[in-house]
């Protein structure tokens, strides 16, 4: 789900840092990702996923503190990830065959990526210039699914779910 109110922040820093950034994906914290191939995304999957996110009520999000996958990546993470993995379980148990990270990881870790893959002293410079900036709060009422047509081509969203529960 985008977070816009963490793009003043970390903006200049993804545009640089994170790949990701630079073909269209905005701050965010992820659901599930890899999702199914935008071509077999249709009518009756937005729908159920339509239904699946207005069960859920709507949350406060925290960015309180910075945090690392290894030395390659640097994120923020959320004072509470319970409503994000709450998300993600349920997209997961509506499509089991699409696990989050194609099921290489046991724990799902809510984050929002600052920097992926560039040089450790940059991504510590960043986490530096970010830490200033936080908590950064939002209300998460809806969920937006972003597609990319082709790999490594441009990320664009392609539906809005509110969280209604």
């Amino acid at each position: 789900m985008a977070v816009a109110e963490a793009e003043p922040a970390v903006a200049a820093l993804r545009g640089r840092l994170d790949p990701s950034a630079t073909l269209g994906v905005p701050a965010h914290l992820t659901v599930l990702y890899p999702f199914m191939p935008a071509d077999l995304i249709d009518d009756s999957v937005t729908a159920r996923l339509a239904s699946l996110f207005a069960a859920h009520t709507p949350f406060r999000l925290q960015l309180t503190r910075s945090a690392w996958f290894g030395d390659v990546v640097l994120y923020l993470e959320p004072e509470d990830p319970d409503p994000f993995r709450r998300l993600t379980s349920s997209v997961e148990g509506a499509f089991p065959d699409y696990p989050p990270y194609q099921g290489r990881h046991t724990t799902v870790t809510p984050h929002l990526t600052i920097g992926d893959g560039s040089p450790t002293d940059e991504l510590r410079a960043a986490e530096s210039a970010v830490l200033p900036h936080l908590p950064i709060t939002a209300e998460v009422e809806a969920v937006t699914l972003i597609e990319q047509d082709v790999p490594g081509g441009t990320w664009r969203p392609s539906a809005h779910f509110p969280l209604l529960g």
